[in-house]
């Protein structure tokens, strides 16, 4: 049993790799210029509240996460928050290691590794950033290969409908794991990935307001 375990983790140590491209150029569908979520009365009564609300879907294997929520802070403020990739190895648990890599016109390439029980799992990321749009999309690097299968997602930054004193934030991620990953790996990414988004981005926002 640990001899399999043990063969695993270094199968999935060594199949990231920046020197090879990606097995496709993409499987889930992009987004390149992402809506704003549909919310039913009671999501927006929670956000009201000062709740976050969470919205989770799967479908042809790919799974897909939501987070919306409300930030006491500028959309110029939420958006240093998000973009400073350097910083999310202290502000989210999993994640032990980034690296922006290349950065042209408004694309940012980061190298992110996420290690957890004795796990790495590295991948890269292109990021479409577009703060006059209010969003940021990103998919895999396509150019470089990722132990993840697939993955996709956008920030949306824009005034609160509920609150104009206030920026609403929603986060998606779309996401197929690799063949060598275990589950919990994508529960981290989505599940808990939404929820850390949550913390991570208000916390921090709200923090370099009152500062």
């Amino acid at each position: 049993m640990y001899a399999i375990i043990f063969s695993t983790l270094l199968e999935m140590a060594a199949a990231a790799d920046p020197n090879t491209p990606h097995p496709h150029q993409g499987i889930i569908t992009k987004f390149i210029d992402p809506g704003r979520a549909e919310l039913t009365p009671a999501e927006q009564a929670a956000l009201l509240s000062g709740q976050a609300v969470y919205k989770q879907t799967r479908h042809d294997n790919v799974d897909r996460g939501t987070a919306i929520f409300d930030v006491t802070a500028s959309q110029e403020t939420v958006w240093q928050v998000i973009t400073n990739f350097q910083q999310y190895p202290k502000w989210i648990q999993e994640i032990s290691g980034t690296e922006v890599y290349m950065s042209a016109g408004r694309n940012i390439y980061v190298d992110f590794t996420i290690s957890v029980f004795m796990m790495n799992v590295q991948y890269y990321i292109k990021h479409d950033y577009q703060p006059e749009k209010g969003c940021l999309t990103w998919t895999l690097d396509y150019s470089r290969k990722s132990d993840l299968d697939d993955s996709a997602g956008y920030w949306l930054v824009y005034t609160s409908p509920a609150d104009t004193g206030k920026t609403r934030v929603e986060y998606s991620i779309a996401l197929r794991i690799g063949p060598l990953i275990p589950d919990f790996i994508e529960t981290i990414l989505t599940n808990k990935g939404i929820e850390n988004a949550t913390k991570w981005v208000k916390k921090g926002a709200e923090k370099y307001s009152d500062n």
